[in-house]
């Protein structure tokens, strides 16, 4: 029989630890404390799904209050024990669903991250989801992290090492004395793509709670001025490039190029990582991103399947009316 009980963050760290299982970033307690600070968020709390008293999943749950409702995120969770079925997914998600639905009535939908296309899920009111990403190898060193690499991206790489100015290092601990250098290049990055940056102070907060065990920031720069930039969490083994923005004039020369592959092997290298997650490619779940594909494919020569995110309605009138307000906007 299939049991939701609540547990405390420190024992879902501790129980995944042991069962060796590596978190997203976004099911740990440091994340927690970031998430704490932006208006509209507060945690929830953690749950584990069980099997007649043995584990299957852990779930760190975020209430996100907007436009006068609730709703409860898991981000990149569940976090299997292992892989489910369709069939055991679907049983989770239903037991958790009914919890939630008993423990908070005000909590419209739950958002999740459900690999089967299940009748109870719908596609996301608000975001972007997706079901494929680039994951980078950072092992074994800067030439096998450049030989794995299509031709297209080696041939990329070296002519940006051969031709770009672009000096690139770590510099987090700047960005931690200051974002705002980098929050300008961010600006123009959302004006040229067509989408609104977060407040100076989310990235900030970001950056100093999660402190440099957890989150790096690189950057280039051409005569000494910030050109290109990534922030990159880190969580165990693996990394993510959370965000990166560029200014327009140097996009043709290849300095992001430089910036990643940089990025690759300093990840590797010192700071024990094995993976480095690009984070969201386009197909035809997610056409919006195919514009991602050409720059993100060619650091690797395969792409990686994720269970993407889905609503399951928990009030399900409110849910259909929000369902038709979007759907009237969009027209």
């Amino acid at each position: 029989m299939i049991q939701v009980r609540r547990i405390s963050i420190k024992e879902l760290e501790a129980t995944t630890a042991r069962l060796g299982l590596t978190l997203p970033i976004e099911q740990t307690a440091v994340w927690r404390q970031y998430q704490d600070t932006i208006d509209g968020r507060s945690n929830w709390g953690a749950v584990a799904v069980e099997n007649d008293g043995s584990p299957l999943a852990f779930v760190d749950l975020t209430d996100y209050r907007t436009h006068g409702y609730h709703s409860l995120h898991a981000t990149h969770a569940p976090v299997w024990v292992r892989e489910p079925s369709a069939k055991e997914e679907q049983a989770a998600l239903q037991a958790l669903a009914a919890f939630v639905r008993r423990e908070d009535r005000k909590q419209v939908f739950l958002r999740i991250a459900v690999t089967s296309d299940l009748g109870m899920t719908r596609p996301v009111l608000s975001t972007i989801a997706y079901d494929q990403t680039v994951v980078i190898d950072v092992t074994g060193g800067d030439e096998e992290i450049l030989s794995r690499m299509k031709s297209r991206g080696r041939r990329d790489v070296r002519k940006s090492l051969r031709e770009s100015p672009a000096v690139c290092a770590d510099e987090t601990e700047l960005a931690q004395a200051s974002f705002q250098e980098y929050y300008d290049v961010m600006r123009e990055t959302a004006e040229r793509d067509g989408f609104n940056p977060a407040p100076c102070s989310d990235y900030e907060d970001m950056i100093r709670i999660l402190g440099q065990e957890h989150c790096r920031v690189y950057a280039g720069r051409v005569d000494d001025q910030v050109v290109t930039w990534s922030i990159v969490t880190i969580s165990g083994s693996r990394a993510v490039r959370y965000y990166g923005a560029s200014l327009n004039n140097t996009m043709r020369g290849h300095v992001t190029d430089k910036l990643v592959y940089f990025e690759c092997c300093d990840l590797g290298a010192n700071k024990d990582v094995e993976s480095y997650d690009m984070m969201g490619i386009g197909d035809d779940f997610a056409p919006s991103l195919k514009g991602l594909n050409e720059f993100k494919t060619k650091f690797t020569k395969e792409v990686t399947p994720v269970a993407p995110s889905r609503d399951i309605p928990l009030r399900k009138a409110f849910y259909w009316s929000l369902v038709t307000a979007k759907r009237l906007r969009d027209r």
